[in-house]
């Protein structure tokens, strides 16, 4: 069983659904699926998440593609939304990320650092 992920003009992923396996029958599915709806149609891995497979296997197209998410096809990779304006797109995960790393240093108990967007930057915040 494959999934496979149906894109608009803009290449945003409309509907994903389960499918034949690729080349099932020697047929090219992407290509049948797209046919039998009117969109693109590409497959995606449900076992890819963050250019990662989570069995071990290889990663195919960087995430498991959801409703919303855009499919970039330089990449060959479904990018989720940038969720941010300041968040930067990581290359290799394609996860989009703070523009500035995270401070390492411990804080105590009661406090944590939060990203604060109307300052683009971290900020400590107590709980």
């Amino acid at each position: 069983m494959a999934h496979y992920a149906f894109l608009d003009e803009n290449n945003i992923v409309t509907e994903v659904i389960t499918g034949k396996n690729e080349n099932e029958e020697g047929i090219n599915w992407e290509e049948y699926y797209g046919n039998f709806k009117g969109q693109i149609c590409k497959r995606t891995s449900y076992n890819t998440r963050n250019g990662i497979h989570t069995l071990g296997g290889t990663p195919f197209r960087k995430h498991y593609a959801q409703i919303g998410y855009i499919y970039d096809e330089n990449r060959d990779a479904f990018i989720p939304p940038k969720t941010l304006e300041s968040f930067i797109l990581d290359e290799n995960t394609c996860i989009w990320k703070n523009s500035i790393s995270k401070p390492t240093e411990a804080l105590p108990d009661n406090q944590r650092y939060r990203w604060n967007e109307s300052i683009t930057n971290w900020e400590i915040e107590t709980i």
